[in-house]
């Protein structure tokens, strides 16, 4: 199951999607051209990687780097009476569950979706959304 930016948007109440694809294609470029290395792109922390292991949703595409493993998305909610790190959201049901909280409390949750390969661990930040609301299936 994906976040798609459909439901995501009717999820959002007066918050807008910021979408990383352009500087992703960018970077892939680069990584193809020889302008930047492997170990340059492919820098996951060990905690993304677990993250990635335990709490993360299958995406629909290969890994551009390695083209051998899947992409996975991994999914962090950021705002008050959070944890400092963050809590990583592997449901929607848990994203709505939080929505839900952030809007009785009136409070600003920000969510990122990281697209992650747990071969070898490409990572990138996908997109940044504030979460406001309920978040609907797609």
């Amino acid at each position: 199951m994906t976040f798609r930016s459909a439901a995501i948007n009717r999820g959002i109440e007066g918050g807008a999607v910021v979408d990383y694809r352009l500087q992703r294609r960018g970077l892939i470029s680069d990584y193809r051209k020889g302008r930047l290395s492997q170990v340059d792109v492919c820098d996951a922390h060990p905690e993304l990687i677990r993250a990635a292991e335990q709490y993360s949703r299958p995406a629909s595409e290969p890994c551009p780097i390695c083209e051998n493993d899947s992409l996975v998305h991994v999914t962090y909610v950021f705002g008050p009476q959070l944890p400092a790190f963050g809590r990583c959201v592997a449901t929607l049901e848990e994203l709505s569950r939080l929505a839900q909280r952030s809007s009785a409390a009136g409070d600003a949750f920000t969510v990122y979706v990281v697209e992650v390969c747990r071969g070898c661990h490409w990572n990138h930040l996908s997109r940044v959304f504030p979460l406001a609301g309920r978040p609907t299936r797609p």
